[in-house]
């Protein structure tokens, strides 16, 4: 029979933890194959996919790899963990290649070969119905695996298919992404949501300075999300009347650094709103004038009850628009549509401001009467994979 053998990675680190994480982590792999007919086995170490329509192995797959917490999978053959019936399978193997190297793992230690011998036994097989074949153990272009499992079961495969890795989504809590235009924040939120934090996000909108389009790529950057992380609730606050002020009242080179802390402040608030545990940014040191040490502090001395995760700090551009165009964001940041950031965007920011002088500029505002205003235009729009 054929079935879908499933691992994970860093679950086997969590102790008396582990249950809750495997339960998480088994419950999202239901609601991934949500509509799809199959058998769910859970064994040692293991899970198993099997009995779904081969015809849509390949849809089974897709979403598979989309699941948070799982290492790798393989197609594989399964059988009965029984010498002979392993060996009668073997003797079938055509090789498309010149050279292999059999592996055999043995999680059941009741089977009467080992490991080593038994791939040996088993290699034997291989060469004597591929006569043109040699075994390489250090570089071959084909390895059959045979992984025999506590369930009496063996899988046999020729593939690892490697997954996200990480934590079961929703193990670490809910925060809120801060979820701009830009190739930057999808990619933050990727990378924190394989930590395990599922994710809301937060869009600022100045409209008439921005156009419809600007606010629908932000939509569809959510959307594309979905894919990993299911579903976002994306609020979308308007900061036309707060870019405006900030305009009028404050000096150039502080307009980005008071927009951000004003930005924070909303967050925060969304966050206590919709009990959400943590902000999150696209924030890279270094990287623009907004992203200095410095200004980071300094915009981040507003939040006072989050913390701010900054999932991309220590990365370079080239890196994030690797992972962008891994999960497929990168073509739809780039589209030429401008978000609130680079509308009012001063001459010279300052790139090493201070508290007292943010506060200073700031004096000349109402934040209170700014933030609450920019609440009430808050929009919620719910998105969901497909």
């Amino acid at each position: 029979m054929r079935a879908i053998l499933l691992r994970f990675g860093e679950l086997y680190l969590k102790g008396n933890n582990r249950n809750i994480f495997e339960s998480l982590l088994i419950s999202n792999i239901k609601e991934k194959l949500k509509g799809e007919s199959y058998r769910f086995e859970k064994t040692f170490g293991r899970y198993v996919v099997s009995k779904y329509d081969l015809d849509k192995e390949n849809i089974i797959i897709e979403k598979l790899k989309t699941v948070f917490g799982l290492y790798s999978i393989s197609v594989a053959q399964e059988l009965d963990a029984d010498v002979e019936t392993i060996k009668d399978y073997i003797k079938n193997i055509k090789l498309k290649t010149e050279n292999f190297k059999v592996v055999v793992k043995r999680a059941d230690k009741s089977f009467p070969i080992t490991s080593m011998d038994f791939a040996k036994i088993l290699g034997g097989i291989i060469l004597d119905n591929n006569k043109s074949a040699t075994v390489e153990l250090y570089s071959p272009k084909t390895t059959i695996y045979v992984d025999i499992r506590l369930n009496k079961k063996a899988y046999v495969f020729d593939d690892i298919i490697k997954c996200q890795g990480g934590l079961p989504l929703g193990s670490a809590g809910r925060g809120l992404l801060l979820l701009s235009g830009g190739i930057d924040s999808p990619v933050a939120g990727y990378l924190i949501a394989k930590r395990g934090l599922k994710l809301e996000a937060l869009h600022f909108h100045s409209y008439p300075y921005t156009s419809d389009e600007a606010k629908d790529k932000v939509i569809a950057l959510a959307k594309k999300l979905c894919d990993y992380v299911d579903e976002i609730k994306l609020h979308v606050v308007s900061f036309t009347k707060v870019q405006e002020a900030i305009h009028v009242h404050c000096r150039s080179e502080y307009m980005i650094t008071i927009m951000r802390r004003i930005m924070m402040r909303i967050a925060e608030k969304i966050c206590e709103r919709n009990e959400l545990g943590a902000i999150v940014t696209g924030e890279s040191l270094g990287q623009v004038a907004s992203q200095t040490m410095q200004s980071m502090t300094v915009t981040g001395g507003v939040v006072k009850e989050c913390p701010i995760f900054r999932p991309c700090i220590a990365m370079d551009k080239e890196e994030i628009m690797e992972i962008a165009n891994n999960i497929g964001t990168y073509q739809t940041s780039i589209l030429p549509y401008e978000d609130c950031c680079t509308v009012f965007l001063p001459k010279n920011p300052v790139i090493k401001p201070t508290i007292e002088k943010c506060e200073k500029e700031e004096s000349f505002l109402d934040i209170e009467r700014l933030v609450d205003e920019a609440l009430q235009s808050e929009e919620v729009i719910v998105l969901n994979r497909d």
